[in-house]
C-alpha cells in the first residue's frame, strides 16, 4: 500500500512539475508580446485610436500609426506561441528533448482544433508520456541506437500525438473549450462580479504558484475568443498584494521587521511592473496574510469588472494602464484593494515580535585572524 502511495504521489509531483515548467517557459513570450501591445495601444491611443489592430491601420498617411500597428502585430505573433511552446515544455519536463518536437507540434494543432489551454495541456503530457514510452520500449542495434532520440522517436511521438488530437481528444476538448467560452460569453451583472472575484482570490493566493497561474493562464487564454473579463480580473488581482504590502511598510514601517521593511521596497516596485512574486516574503512570514491577499485582489478584481473596466492585453504593470478601457476605474480598483490589504495586514503584523534586545558590546566574541 505504501508502495502504491508512492507511485502514486511521485506521479502527481511530476504532473505539477511538468505543467509549471511549460508555463514558466511560455510566461516570457507572453511578457514580451503583452509590452510590445502596450506600447503599440499607449502610443496609439495618443492619436485618439482603440483599435489599432485593425488592418485598415497598416495604410495610414501618419507613420507613426502604421508604426504602431505593426509593433501590435508583433506582439500577436509573439501571443501565438503562447500554446505550442507551453506543450513543447510541459513534454520536454517529462521526456527531455526528444519530446520537444511532438509537443510544439501537438500544441500547434491544439491551438488550429480550437482547443484552447486545455488542449495545448493535454497535448504536452501525450507528447512527454508517449515519447517516454518509446524512449523505454525501442531498443536498437549499438549501430543505429543514436537514430532513436532524433529519428525513430520524435517522428513517431509526432504522429501518434496528432493522431489522438485530431481523431480522439481533439472535437470534445473543441466542444468543451466552446462551451466555456459561451458559459464566460453569457455572464453579466452579478455572474459577472463574481466570476471576477472568483478569479482574484485565487491570483492573490499563492502569489505565482499553480492556483495563481491556473488562473492567470485561463484567463489570458480567453483572450483570443474576445473574453476579456477574466483577464480584467486577473490582471488587476496579480499587483495588488505586492503593491498594498508594499505600502504597508512605508506607512506603518515600524510594524514590520527589517527583512520586511526592505523587502516592501522590492515589493512595491514589483507590483508596478506587474510581478506578484514581490509580496511572497510576506506570505511567508505570516502565512495568515494570505487570507488579506485573497480578500483585496478579490475585491479589487470585482470593482474592476463590475466597474466596466476592460484590460484587452495580458499585461498588469503599469506601463498598460493607459491602454486598458476604463483605465481610471481600473487604477482605483487596484487602488482600493492594496489599501484592504495595506489595512489588513495590520492585523498580523504588529511590531511585538520584532523587538530584539540590544546586546552589549563586551558580549561580542573576539575572533584571532588565522590562516
Amino acid at each position: 500500500m505504501s508502495k502504491f502511495k508512492s507511485e502514486k504521489k511521485s506521479v502527481g509531483i511530476e504532473l505539477k512539475n511538468a505543467i509549471m515548467t511549460g508555463v514558466s517557459y511560455m510566461l516570457p513570450f507572453i511578457i514580451a508580446g503583452a509590452v510590445l501591445m502596450g506600447i503599440a495601444r499607449i502610443g496609439a491611443s495618443m492619436y485618439g485610436i482603440d483599435n489599432i489592430w485593425d488592418a485598415a491601420h497598416s495604410e495610414s498617411a501618419n507613420m507613426f500609426v502604421r508604426l504602431f500597428h505593426d509593433f501590435d502585430g508583433f506582439g500577436g505573433l509573439a501571443l501565438s506561441f503562447m500554446l505550442p511552446v507551453v506543450a513543447a515544455y510541459i513534454a520536454f519536463a517529462i521526456a527531455n528533448r526528444p519530446a520537444l518536437a511532438p509537443g510544439m507540434i501537438g500544441g500547434l494543432l491544439a491551438s488550429n482544433l480550437g482547443t484552447g489551454f486545455l488542449g495545448a495541456l493535454v497535448a504536452g503530457l501525450l507528447a512527454g508520456y508517449i515519447v517516454k514510452y518509446l524512449a523505454a520500449k525501442i531498443k536498437l542495434p549499438q549501430a543505429l541506437a543514436s537514430a532513436g532520440p532524433i529519428f525513430l522517436i520524435p517522428v513517431g511521438g509526432t504522429l501518434l500525438v496528432c493522431v489522438i488530437m485530431m481523431y480522439i481528444v481533439g472535437a470534445p476538448l473543441s466542444s468543451l473549450n466552446s462551451g466555456l467560452e459561451n458559459w464566460l460569453l453569457a455572464m453579466s451583472g452579478t455572474n459577472k462580479i463574481v466570476l471576477a472575484a472568483v478569479i482574484g482570490g485565487m491570483v492573490g493566493f499563492d502569489l505565482g504558484g499553480p492556483v495563481n497561474k491556473a488562473a492567470v493562464t485561463t484567463a489570458m487564454a480567453l483572450l483570443a475568443s474576445g473574453i476579456y473579463d477574466p483577464n480584467t480580473a486577473a490582471q488587476v488581482a496579480i499587483i495588488i498584494p505586492p503593491i498594498g504590502l508594499g505600502i504597508a511598510t512605508l506607512i506603518w514601517k515600524n510594524r514590520f521587521p527589517e527583512s520586511l521593511q526592505e523587502a516592501g521596497k522590492a515589493s512595491t516596485l514589483m507590483g508596478f511592473i506587474g510581478v506578484s512574486e514581490g509580496a511572497i516574503p510576506f506570505a511567508i512570514a505570516n502565512p495568515k496574510v494570505i487570507l488579506v491577499n485573497v480578500i483585496g485582489s478579490a475585491v479589487g478584481a470585482a470593482m474592476a469588472v463590475g466597474l466596466g473596466a476592460v484590460n484587452k492585453a495580458p499585461i498588469s504593470g503599469f506601463y498598460g494602464w493607459l491602454a486598458v478601457d476604463g483605465w481610471f476605474v481600473y487604477v482605483i480598483s487596484i487602488a482600493v484593494g492594496a489599501a484592504i490589504i495595506a489595512v489588513g495586514s495590520l492585523l498580523f503584523f504588529t511590531g511585538e515580535a520584532i523587538k530584539t534586545p540590544e546586546k552589549p558590546v563586551s558580549a561580542a566574541p573576539k575572533f584571532a585572524l588565522k590562516r
